[in-house]
């Protein structure tokens, strides 16, 4: 199991990033939550086995296809055992 800590950014808001992000964790059964932040970067957290967890990193490196992704930041973090994937306001 790992955790990540992401923060993605360019234009990666009002192109479905958060949506495409919720739909992609659920079909891996990764954990967490994703948002926009007043910077214009997007913020994510993921949990849950190694390969799901890479494969949503990878995605946030070029997202939908709307988006144009400049940087991806990724901290490794202690696990918290969260439940189901959503969108923060």
């Amino acid at each position: 199991m790992r955790r990540v800590h992401v923060f993605v950014s360019g234009k990666v808001q009002g192109v479905f990033f958060r949506a495409t992000t919720r739909e992609m964790a659920r079909e891996l059964r990764v954990k967490g939550w994703v948002k926009n932040l007043e910077d214009g970067r997007v913020e994510a957290v993921f949990e849950g086995e190694q390969e799901a967890v890479e494969e949503m990193v990878e995605f946030c490196y070029s997202g939908p296809e709307a988006a144009r992704v400049e940087d991806v930041k990724v901290e490794e973090e202690e696990l918290e055992g969260l439940e189901g994937f959503e969108i923060k306001q």
